[in-house]
């Protein structure tokens, strides 16, 4: 039994490493060529301009990358690029009351994003990402508007990982 044991041990290390994909626990799933990222900063062009929410999206997405992974942030091009564009920052009325206002409205940002892999182009893509949290108009945008762009950014760095690593 100890022999079968063992055999069956050996057998599970020889095949399992000449693996070329590397698996971590956060899900991403990275070719282990890739040693590197980079993220160029992503401006604002949406019609509403928030200040700070472009360094705002440039960190998170830095920040995720090296806690979910173990790549190397650099300065310029890397194995794996990001970049892209905040494309809108808006609030709409979503609901309409008895009196003709709105009950409910819509925060919404959009962001833009050009995904390059030079380890695996396949991965490689171009997506606009769009997130939205909705809020009583019995508030003013500008009381509500830090903590609805906390969860907003944290849900689309979030699809925007998910995208480049998780390959969903």
């Amino acid at each position: 039994m100890k022999r079968l044991f063992l055999v069956l041990l050996a057998a599970e290390v020889f095949f399992f490493s000449g693996c070329t994909v590397k698996y971590k626990f956060s899900g991403a799933i990275i070719s282990p060529l890739a040693k590197t990222f980079g993220v160029i900063y992503f401006q604002n062009r949406a019609p509403l301009v928030q200040p700070g929410l472009s360094q705002y999206i440039t960190d998170a997405i830095i920040d995720k990358c090296k806690t979910q992974t173990s790549l190397k942030y650099i300065n310029g091009t890397g194995d794996v690029n990001f970049e892209g564009e905040i494309s809108d920052y808006n609030t709409r009325p979503l609901t309409v009351a008895a009196d003709a206002r709105a009950a409910m409205n819509r925060f919404t940002i959009s962001v833009k994003v050009k995904f390059t892999n030079a380890i695996e182009p396949d991965y490689s893509f171009e997506q606009t990402f769009s997130r939205y949290e909705d809020y009583d108009s019995n508030f003013d945008l500008s009381s509500v508007e830090k903590e609805l762009s906390d969860k907003i950014i944290e849900m689309i760095v979030e699809d925007i990982f998910n995208k480049a690593f998780v390959n969903w």
